[in-house]
């Protein structure tokens, strides 16, 4: 009984600087539910509420919790200031910005030695990363998501060689006369 219970609970936590960066961060939740993974979704500043943030992060591990995905733009501190309270994996998001993203991408993977965050690329293709990293460490040790995650991979190259053959010239074969 308690394995079900254990199943229900969120494995991972969506954090968001402020809720203009759910569009963005959305695409981390579409994997994880396309994965079948729980998670909890949270708008939490790390500089408006740290308090907020604190105390989300520290009672985490009780609730379920075993990746964080933090999705900031600007100054984009909140992963590190995640990755400073847990000892759990830090997914960082940079979130398209004044300067197109790319403040947000160095404050993000710019953490000093200690304070490991993992950051993907800016925008929304770093946050379906970001799920799709969250999913591989829990497949470390949950054998069904390993197993879906290898079909995913399949099917991306099933994919691709679907598209390859929609070009006019094969693979192998010259285009020209």
């Amino acid at each position: 009984m308690a394995t079900k219970k254990k199943k229900n609970l969120p494995r991972v936590g969506i954090l968001m600087g402020s809720d203009s960066d759910f569009t963005t961060m959305e695409e981390a939740s579409k994997v994880l539910e396309q994965f079948g993974v729980n998670h909890e979704i949270l708008v939490s500043s790390a500089h408006r509420s740290p308090e907020r943030t604190r105390d989300y992060v520290n009672g985490a591990k009780k609730r379920g919790i075993r990746v964080f995905i933090a999705g900031a733009g600007g100054a984009a501190h909140l992963a590190g200031v995640i990755a400073a309270e847990s000892t759990l994996p830090v997914i960082g998001v940079p979130i398209t910005s004044v300067l197109q993203g790319l403040d947000s991408l160095l404050s993000t993977a710019q953490m000093p030695g200690g304070i490991p965050v993992a950051t993907m690329a800016i925008g929304k293709a770093g946050a379906k990363n970001a799920g799709l990293l969250a999913v591989q460490i829990l497949a470390i040790e949950d054998n069904d998501l390993a197993k879906q995650l290898l079909k995913y991979k399949k099917d991306q190259a099933k994919q691709v060689e679907r598209k390859s053959k929609n070009l006019k010239t094969p693979y192998g074969e010259s285009s020209s006369s």
